[in-house]
């Protein structure tokens, strides 16, 4: 085959997970983390000791022989580096080594756990481990006992010692003795369970020469859920090569924003992935906004001469150490969560775009390290770009040709007024008066509660201090962590009950976003389907006046909405909500 960039083989299975053991073959958590269900496994399994074809495996040759390559993974190994990286099938040899050697995985919460299947050897079945498997005698309870008795030449004393017990069971409940011909099924059962590492799997080879373009196109080719390779996938796979400590640090970064711990980077807006940390540290380091020049950059490519060397990406990796201690710093991270707290951005609900929050980290690192600003006008421009870029949806779409043609303009600057008068100039331009009096209008005319105007509503009125219809707790304090139980604390409220709209012929129109606020949920319970006349006139009997114009005024809700036509109350309500936004802004 002509100019072919790969090598298609047939090997083993042992003898790749004996690649992958001894450090030969690296084995990143390069797509995902272990997301496969124990049945999943046990599917794998019976497929490959039926004869099934389970798919390709991809390997890519690894960079060129360097001194800075290190090799993947905790354990000792017999390779110092990985000659090939897998790009497909890291799923399929976790679960492999997992099972049949007893490794320990990590699935997508960073939790340690072990995959236990169990195999009954007359049978030639497999099942998840559980109580039931433990106490038949008839089931092998893992089957990487097999592997291990196996491995140590135990094997026949196993067998021995498994025999005995199904025996020593029959006996106790008056059954017969195993027969010869059992005897003989346990011993196929268990030399047939072993020969799943002669399971010969279709492996292509990609050769070195071939660039992260080409090796992508052909991952989603021959992949047959079509999923996509992306490029903070190489450049993790990068960096478990070439500096492995710093893949380590951004995974125990993205680790501990899973779980609630002082001096961690929990927090209440986004539980962290590896892209996130990327995304970010490439906009600090590099000033680019697409991932794919940065893996190139850390392959040691200079963008300008187009020429790859050692020396050009040892470089690259210090300006991305560099990037990566400021954006892992938490001192820095948890002053810019409570800076978009200031915002009125204090839930996870009510971000948009995971990116967009990324983005403005970078943008405030850059402020604060580059630009040297003051902490106060560093937050205050940092939480005023926040919400215009959230409430205008300004990352949506191309966000990656958004934000690399603003890293391109800033880095053309050269002290902290240029830095900030672009941004102020970047709001002006985005939060119009006609912004406010016609386009935000229209945009709260969607047949929907979310969305970036939605959550700039929910944000203003945590600017602005306001409470839960008809309640004294703080909307704040209701949407954050912790406030919860197995009911929502607070809920969106139709305004106008569906179930009254829908008996008056609303349809098309029930669930508009002006039709919405946030409610405490036992209010909301107490509301029910009433028509809001009836429902108005007990709280504001009970609230009185005053109490009622503060409830319509911090909800947006024009004076007397409760006896107005559902319609004109839309229309009246857009106006509104617009205005408190406007007027939440411009207290930032």
């Amino acid at each position: 085959m002509a100019n072919s960039i790969y090598n298609p083989v047939t090997l083993e299975v042992g003898n790749i997970l004996k690649d992958v053991k001894s450090g030969r073959i690296g084995l990143p958590d390069l797509q995902r983390p272990f997301v496969w269900t124990n049945s999943k496994v046990r599917d794998l399994l019976d497929s490959m000791l039926r004869g099934y074809p389970i798919g390709y495996i991809m390997l890519w040759d690894s960079p060129a022989e360097d001194d800075k390559k290190s090799q993947i993974g905790a354990n000792e190994k017999a390779f110092s580096a990985p000659k090939d990286l897998v790009i497909d099938g890291q799923q399929r040899l976790t679960a492999l080594l997992a099972a049949l050697y007893g490794i320990e995985v990590m699935d997508k919460n960073f939790e340690r756990r072990s995959i236990r299947i169990a195999y009954d050897p007359i049978g030639r079945a497999f099942k998840n481990a559980d109580a039931s498997t433990e106490k038949d005698p008839r089931w092998i309870s893992s089957v990487s006992d097999v592997f291990e008795s196996n491995r140590l030449n135990g094997l026949s004393k196993f067998r021995r010692k498994f025999v005995k017990a199904i025996n020593a069971s029959n006996e106790k409940k008056g059954a017969a003795p195993l027969t010869d011909d059992e005897e003989d099924a346990i011993e196929q059962g268990l030399n047939d369970l072993l020969g799943l590492e002669r399971y010969l799997l279709p492996t292509l080879q990609i050769s070195e020469s071939a660039d992260e373009e080409m090796v992508a196109d052909i991952f989603v080719r021959v992949n047959s859920q079509g999923q996509t390779l992306k490029q903070d996938d190489f450049i993790m796979t990068l960096l478990s090569v070439y500096e492995p400590g710093m893949r380590n640090r951004i995974e125990g970064f993205c680790e501990d924003s899973h779980r609630p711990a002082k001096g961690t980077s929990y927090n209440p807006l986004i539980t962290v992935t590896p892209t996130h940390v990327i995304r970010a540290t490439v906009g600090v380091g590099f000033k680019r906004g697409r991932l794919r020049y940065a893996y190139q950059i850390l392959r040691g490519r200079d963008l300008e001469t187009k020429e790859t060397s050692p020396e050009t990406r040892e470089k690259s990796f210090e300006t991305f150490g560099a990037a990566l201690d400021r954006v892992l710093d938490l001192n820095n991270w948890h002053a810019f969560i409570n800076t978009v707290g200031e915002a009125g951005y204090v839930s996870s609900s009510q971000i948009s775009s995971d990116n967009a929050l990324m983005y403005n980290y970078a943008l405030y690192l850059i402020g604060r390290h580059e630009f040297g600003m003051d902490p106060l006008s560093l937050k205050r421009l940092a939480r005023r770009w926040f919400f215009a870029s959230s409430l205008t949806g300004y990352y949506v779409g191309s966000f990656e040709t958004v934000f690399e043609r603003q890293l391109v303009e800033i880095s053309r600057m050269g002290t902290a007024e240029e830095f900030v008068g672009y941004f102020d100039r970047s709001i002006s331009a985005l939060l119009t008066d006609d912004y406010f009096e016609q386009t935000l209008v229209n945009e709260l005319d969607a047949r929907e509660a979310n969305g970036p105007s939605w959550h700039g509503f929910v944000a203003a009125q945590v600017v602005l201090g306001c409470k839960a219809l008809f309640s004294t707790m703080p909307i704040s304090q209701l949407i954050t962590i912790g406030s919860s139980g197995s009911k929502n604390a607070v809920d969106k409220h139709h305004i106008f009950p569906d179930h009254y709209l829908e008996e008056r012929g609303y349809l098309g129109n029930r669930s508009n976003r002006a039709n919405f606020t946030l409610v405490d949920y036992q209010n909301n319970i107490y509301i029910s389907d009433d028509a809001p006349s009836e429902y108005v006139a007990r709280y504001r009997k009970d609230l009185g006046e005053d109490e009622y114009e503060r409830n319509c005024r911090e909800h947006a809700l024009p004076l007397g909405f409760e006896n107005m036509d559902y319609e004109e109350f839309l229309g009246k309500r857009r106006v509104l909500m617009a205005r408190l936004i406007k007027e939440a802004f411009e207290r930032l």
